[in-house]
């Protein structure tokens, strides 16, 4: 799948792609509509009524992302709900082992996450996979997300790769076609990104359904 003769930057993204969707999916989809319920003296149905067409109106941008935001706007503190179910917060399988193979091929591998800074520091605690990155950087450090041109010029900006040498890893479809706007030559889709969840049929990028496919020639 990847000539990796051809590849000296590795990007990777954080949830959904190294570690498993379903701690986010479950925490913004059922957890923090069942406390907003709770503080609210509304039913979970209600509470799901309420926050959903909110959630959806900011998905693509940094507020959505944003746990500063999101703990103001609902009056609850998200960091520390994040913290209540983190037991849940899982590693995708052979994620660990991929990166390893990448430490010893000497790849330049660096985690780009959308993921706030309060919610990336419990998921590195959590995980223990921050000492495989040389950099690890959140598009909150940037001011734009993933999903916006912007990201992509300043992180080159500020890190000096080469978009026709670089590999970018990312579940997320419309960051993968931000990426390719930029110009990132090498892109791969994750077709499982939530464990509790079906694969997904990826029709515009090459997918994996775990780094096993990736690891060929590494």
């Amino acid at each position: 799948m990847i000539d990796w003769k051809n590849i000296d930057t590795v990007l990777l993204d954080m949830d959904g792609t190294l570690l498993d969707l379903n701690f986010d999916n479950h925490f913004w989809k059922e957890f923090v509509p069942q406390k907003f319920a709770e503080q609210q003296g509304i039913t979970l149905a209600a509470a799901k009524q309420q926050l959903q067409p909110r959630f959806k109106s900011l998905e693509g941008q940094l507020q959505w992302y944003c746990l500063d935001y999101w703990s103001e706007a609902l009056a609850l503190d998200i960091a520390g709900l994040k913290t209540e179910i983190a037991g849940m917060i899982a590693v995708l399988p052979h994620v660990v082992e991929f990166l390893e193979k990448l430490q010893s091929a000497r790849q330049q591998t660096w985690l780009v996450t959308n993921s706030h800074r309060g919610g990336l520091a419990l998921k590195m605690e959590k995980t223990c996979l921050q000492p495989f990155f040389d950099a690890i950087i959140s598009s909150h450090d940037l001011g734009a997300p993933k999903e916006q041109s912007a990201f992509w010029t300043l992180l080159q900006q500020q890190r000096h790769f080469n978009p026709e040498r670089t590999l970018l890893v990312d579940d997320n479809l419309a960051v993968l076609a931000s990426a390719k706007a930029f110009g990132i030559a090498n892109l791969v889709s994750v077709s499982r990104p939530d464990s509790s969840q079906p694969k997904r049929t990826i029709v515009d990028y090459p997918a994996i359904e775990d780094f096993r496919a990736l690891m060929v020639g590494l």
